[in-house]
């Protein structure tokens, strides 16, 4: 019997609360589904499975926070028989309350003292369909006190999830506590992120002895053939020089594979795949970076997809669990802020992140002497001491000067 637990979704994860079940049990399930949706400072994250049997029977119940590593249900692989026990857990009826004698059925000399008998409490409303409503454990906690139904209510954001406020106003009460504007996203709450990412950066500069490099790197091929290439597509299929970056930076990696894998207790552990984590801001604040797997091996149009489709989920709150914990390495661009350059934080368990600024048109001084205006782009290195050294980390960020040098090849 396979133990499905609460996976971890980055270093600065120690809780998670089970939003939601997609699977109940009874269903067949294949790897990669999305059983469960899970809720962090990140955000609501859709949790996959990677074994393939029944699930038997579910060991947390919505609006439960469980523990990194705690198991979450049980699956019956292949060959194995389910519990005898493994049936849904029926939700029980309100409880009867008892039909209090008629007062004509007491004797005349008590019923004249006999107080009046209270109707019985309203039972609390809750209907088969709201259990599969995408709600806060705080949402549903307020329903299920206030005998709200969540089916007939509506959230904030369309497409979002239902909050505590929709969940009081749909019972006609005045918000105890009303919203900041920037927890106007659904499933995010801003100020735990953000206490989030600072827990998790003290501990990467506390923990890891980063080193810092960096570099010019001549972008004049790099852009005329962007450029080229653009001229004939439509809009919606044109790449983005952010593409090539971080294509460059895969193909840099693979012959470069102590900056892509994870600092663990026994010491550095090279990662099988490369799986580029780019990062994307997230509106009203925060920065999360999922991975495009196998980065080395998709083709640019293929890398321009998956990085609009991460920001277009990043920014809608649906991500899934593969997608954040098993970044390999971080590259960050602010070139669309103007910053020329950028030292990162290294995120751990990772032991590297790669930085790049704004191109720019720069005199670029030639072999015969002239002066050229080229377009040129700031590429950082930080990187664990640990596991690396400034030598071999400017031979990585050469590495990647290189294959910008021949775009076609990318």
């Amino acid at each position: 019997m396979h133990e499905f637990r609460m996976p971890s979704l980055g270093a600065d994860m120690e809780t998670g609360t089970l939003v939601e079940w997609l699977k109940k049990p009874g269903d067949a399930i294949s790897r990669g589904d999305i059983v469960a949706v899970v809720e962090t400072e990140k955000g609501a994250i859709e949790i996959e499975i990677f074994v393939a049997g029944v699930l038997d029977k579910w060991l947390a119940q919505e609006g439960e926070m469980v523990p990194v590593g705690m198991p979450l249900a049980l699956i019956a692989t292949e060959g194995e028989a389910p519990e005898a026990s493994s049936k849904p857990i029926p939700i029980p009826p309100p409880p009867q309350q008892p039909t209090p004698a008629p007062a004509t059925q007491l004797p005349a000399e008590a019923q004249k003292p006999a107080p009046p008998v209270a109707p019985p409490p309203k039972p609390m409303v809750q209907s088969a369909a709201a259990e599969r409503i995408k709600a806060s454990p705080a949402a549903r906690a307020y329903a299920r006190t206030h005998g709200s139904d969540l089916a007939t209510l509506a959230p904030g954001t369309p497409g979002g999830a239902i909050l505590r406020a929709d969940a009081e106003r749909g019972a006609g009460a005045s918000p105890t506590t009303p919203a900041p504007a920037r927890k106007s996203k659904p499933g995010i709450d801003f100020d735990k992120m953000r206490h989030a990412i600072a827990a998790a950066m003290t501990r990467s500069k506390c923990e890891i002895p980063h080193y810092y490099i960096s570099t010019q790197i001549n972008l004049r091929r790099a852009t005329q053939w962007l450029s080229d290439t653009n001229a004939s597509r439509k809009p919606e299929a044109r790449l983005l020089m952010n593409v090539l970056l971080l294509k460059a930076v895969a193909h840099a990696v693979k012959a470069y594979p102590a900056f892509n894998g994870f600092y663990l207790k026994d010491g550095f552990a090279p990662a099988e795949g490369v799986h580029i984590g780019p990062a994307i801001a997230i509106r009203g604040g925060g920065l999360i970076a999922p991975a495009i797997h196998d980065c080395d091996r998709k083709t640019l149009d293929e890398i321009m997809t998956a990085l609009r489709d991460l920001v277009s989920r990043v920014r809608a709150g649906s991500l899934r669990s593969s997608e954040i914990s098993d970044p390999t390495l971080t590259v960050t661009a602010l070139g669309e802020r103007g910053v020329d350059t950028v030292f990162g934080v290294i995120y751990p368990p990772q032991v590297a992140i790669v930085g790049f600024g704004a191109p720019r048109l720069t005199p670029v001084a030639h072999a015969d002497g002239g002066l050229v205006a080229e377009t040129v782009i700031s590429a950082s290195l930080a990187a664990d001491h640990r596991v690396t050294d400034g030598r071999l980390g400017a031979r990585f960020l050469s590495e990647i000067a290189e294959k910008l040098q021949e775009p076609e090849n990318l």
